[in-house]
């Protein structure tokens, strides 16, 4: 298996901040979610993904985001597996320095 690629958050807020229209998908769940998420991000909660995949488009690329980079991590593996284009932000919402909503 590929090793699944990997960004941090001061790279995903440099690249918003540059205007960059980015595919964030927030997998944590709802009270993690409404106590602070970033504002351009989807909440797909790990949870469901499984079962909501199919709102994704194979063709785009997606960022995965959960609190700390592991649970993320896991959702990035388990699409690649399946033929996504994903990329994990590591350190995750608790090294996010950006605005949240």
């Amino acid at each position: 298996m590929k090793m699944i690629a990997t960004i941090n958050p001061e790279e995903v807020e440099s690249l918003l901040k540059e205007g960059k229209s980015l595919n964030l998908i927030d997998v944590r769940e709802l009270d993690e979610w409404e106590s602070g998420h970033i504002k351009e991000a989807r909440f797909l909660p790990l949870s469901e993904l499984e079962a909501r995949l199919g709102e994704l488009d194979k063709n785009e690329e997606y960022i995965m985001v959960c609190r700390s980079g592991g649970r993320s991590g896991r959702a990035c593996e388990y699409m690649q597996a399946l033929g996504y284009k994903v990329t994990n932000m590591t350190g995750g919402m608790l090294q996010w320095q950006g605005e949240v909503e």
